[in-house]
């Protein structure tokens, strides 16, 4: 696979680096098949979705909000449910940005996923921004899953969420995750958590993100709490997301892998260009830094790090789109843009309604 690594003629000297992959077309037998395996995903963008259908007798449907800490699985277990990649996951805490929806539709009913920013003490505008989105999900579903990391005892962090639940109306469901990753000398963690929920009169589910174990009965007691309603969303719908978003957070899911310190979350990436042909999408991006030191970083040794995380996000986005992909990356300094209002919604951060 060839690359290229070369200044660009931009009258902005923080705007001088870029990766593109110009041998696109010269995928191996192994890529190709996985391309042509793997199921699309059907993502709500302009006005080509199919009707809504009339829901039939008996039929539930509703918005659950997962809440929780950061890094508890929250992004796992939506993509999980729903059968498809449309939140990136990654060890770093604090991956989500956005209300994410999932929408998983079966025979009986369609649950809409919301999945929010890991709750935490916000220590910049961004923060900031991410927790008010979060409160304000609370309070704009119809049931809430509170997503704990069952491979450790309730801490702080839980206990802090459990509070700001206990003043909402909204019916809560504590979802014990990561049931596969628990120690053996675990008789202490189940009970933590269920002294949270107990207190509340919450009821309880456990189960593995990872794995899919306990999904189905997880599953089955959401159904339960939702009400009679109609379909929200097409069926074969999966989330609500324009392509353009997808394409953005694969591109700084390979940023959060990939890097170190403290450069994932000083990352946004911008869209700037998609165009599409029968052959091949080409896509243009532009990876925002606060510091010359993180575009270093971003960039690498002679272009290396920049190429790599081109190179992943590029395979996974041919997934989103199914076929070839074109991937240019550029990488700007945006001098402390989380502490600026202006530019997080110039960005697409801004506290939703």
């Amino acid at each position: 696979m060839s690359y290229t690594f070369a200044p660009l003629s931009s009258p902005d000297d923080s705007l001088n680096y870029s990766a593109a992959d110009p041998a696109i077309d010269l995928l191996d037998d192994a890529a190709e098949a996985e391309i042509a395996s793997a199921a699309p995903i059907d993502l709500l963008d302009g006005d080509a979705y199919a009707p809504i259908p009339p829901a039939p007798e008996g039929f539930r449907s509703g918005f659950v909000g997962i809440v929780g800490r950061p890094n508890v699985g929250k992004s796992t277990l939506m993509n999980q449910i729903v059968g498809q990649k449309i939140a990136i996951t990654s060890p770093i805490s604090q991956t989500t940005r956005n209300r994410l929806r999932g929408i998983l539709t079966t025979s009986d009913a369609q649950i809409i996923f919301v999945d929010t920013p890991g709750i935490h003490k916000p220590h910049h505008e961004l923060g900031k921004v991410l927790v008010k989105n979060a409160r304000i999900a609370i309070d704009s579903v119809d049931l809430l899953l509170f997503v704990v990391d069952g491979s450790v005892e309730a801490g702080g962090g839980d206990r802090f969420v459990a509070e700001l639940l206990s003043h909402t109306t909204t019916p809560v469901l504590l979802g014990i995750n990561k049931a596969d990753q628990q120690p053996a000398d675990r008789e202490d963690i189940d009970p933590s958590y269920q002294a949270l929920a107990t207190a509340q009169g919450w009821p309880v589910a456990k189960f593995s993100a990872l794995t899919g174990d306990g999904l189905d009965q997880l599953q089955t007691h959401l159904i339960a709490q939702l009400e009679p309603g109609p379909y929200y969303y097409p069926p074969s719908l999966v989330t609500d997301q324009p392509e353009r978003f997808i394409m953005g957070e694969l591109i700084r899911e390979q940023i959060l892998t990939l890097t170190r310190d403290e450069v994932p979350h000083s990352v946004a990436i911008a869209i700037e260009r998609v165009d599409e042909d029968p052959e091949i999408t080409r896509i243009l991006a532009t990876i925002n830094v606060e510091r010359d030191s993180q575009k270093g970083i971003v960039i690498g040794k002679g272009g290396t790090m920049l190429k790599a995380i081109g190179s992943e996000a590029r395979q996974q986005i041919q997934k989103l789109v199914m076929g070839h992909v074109y991937l240019e990356l550029f990488v700007k300094v945006q001098p402390k843009w989380r502490q600026s209002r202006t530019r997080l919604a110039e960005l697409g951060y801004r506290v939703e309604e």
